[in-house]
């Protein structure tokens, strides 16, 4: 099968010997919207500038479309790249600047103009076309940029934070058109950002990286719902680690004993029995009710009860979040929404806390 873009164990290790990235493997579908998602410097920007020809790769074989591409400069490569500060030119306007890129070609000027003229409209341009782009907002310069990068008509758009340097609204409202250009025009995408809402809510698929190798792949349900590593829990959403040794497993369900109890969850890695692991609850999966009110958890989250003091809470829109804890100076992150837990909860009060196991995740303690 051939695949618009494939990396088979690319690395980048740097004239002073520090490794950059390490063992990159990955296969990108026609069409797909890849998300590189990780903290500053886990190599993210490193390696998607690795596929677009402005970093040399150190070992291993990136192809595009079935061609081996190591060798071949940036502008020989079917990929067009944006930039997080956008790079316009500001003596140009914004026609001139959209159209550079043929320009460098060699494209005819009425071939040139006709297909300028055509993405400006596409991303609604075309009524600031004679304008410099230090005179437009954030919003527009995006756009400028983007129209740029899709003008040549590349196979793969590569995008480095392109929104980071934009408001919360208009970011929100960028991502949603950005998104839905891409499904329209089905060209592969390949997005780098350190923002979690913005990888799992646009793309098809998101590599999480650490330290300059690849953590987890997934789709952002799975990376969301079922963990594969212990960074992967702490870095996407708001999850409670017990750590513990797997006592058994049966038709793929686990229980760990912790010394806070034996709690049960989905096995979502090979472990040992025996070996130690971590049961992975997200914030979202709990059950909460007070310790006056009775032990009351459904038939899914019996055995899974945990006894807490609610240390905080903070109402986030229609969301509460609180912050209990647990014996051992060990915290919980509880989140529900206002109906349910916006009043009866106060600061200091004891409460149950329970979770239904085929929500928990079972990974390795050393994962």
């Amino acid at each position: 099968m051939t695949y618009d873009v494939e990396l088979i164990g690319v690395g980048k290790t740097y004239d002073n010997g520090s490794p950059a990235v390490i063992d990159f493997d990955l296969t990108i579908q026609k069409g797909e919207f890849i998300a590189f998602l990780g903290p500053s410097g886990c190599g993210k920007t490193t390696t998607l500038r690795m596929i677009a020809g402005f970093e040399t790769i150190t070992s291993g074989d990136i192809f595009i479309k079935g061609q081996r591409i190591n060798d071949l400069p940036p502008e020989r490569r079917p990929t067009s790249m944006i930039f997080q500060n956008y790079a316009l030119f500001p003596h140009m306007t914004v026609r001139r600047n959209v159209g550079y890129g043929l320009d460098v070609k060699g494209m005819p000027r009425i071939e040139r103009d006709a297909k300028v003229e055509r993405i400006l409209a596409t991303l609604g341009l075309t009524d600031i076309a004679d304008q410099k782009p230090d005179r437009l907002s954030g919003g527009q310069r995006q756009r400028i940029a983007l129209a740029r990068g899709l003008v040549v008509e590349p196979d793969i758009l590569l995008l480095d934070e392109p929104l980071g340097a934009l408001d919360a609204n208009l970011r929100k409202a960028i991502q949603a058109e950005l998104k839905l250009l891409q499904v329209n025009l089905g060209i592969t995408f390949i997005f780098v950002t350190h923002a979690q809402s913005e990888a799992l809510t646009m793309s098809d698929r998101i590599v999480v990286m650490n330290n300059g190798r690849i953590e987890q792949i997934s789709s952002p349900r799975d990376l969301y719902t079922r963990p594969d590593s212990r960074f992967v829990a702490q870095f996407i959403g708001r999850n409670t680690i017990l750590s513990g040794s797997l006592q058994g497993v049966e038709n793929g369900r686990g229980q760990v004993l912790t010394t806070f109890g034996r709690f049960s969850g989905v096995m979502n890695k090979p472990v040992v029995p025996g070996a130690q692991a971590s049961l992975v609850v997200p914030a979202e999966a709990f059950t909460m009710n007070a310790v006056s009110a009775g032990l009351a958890v459904s038939k899914s989250e019996r055995g899974n009860v945990l006894q807490a003091t609610i240390e905080s809470r903070d109402m986030v829109g229609p969301i509460v979040r609180f912050l209990l804890a647990i014996e051992g100076g060990q915290s919980v992150a509880l989140e529900g929404h206002v109906e349910r837990y916006g009043q009866g909860f106060p600061t200091g009060s004891s409460v149950h806390v329970s979770w239904d196991a085929a929500k928990a995740t079972i990974i390795p303690a050393a994962a």
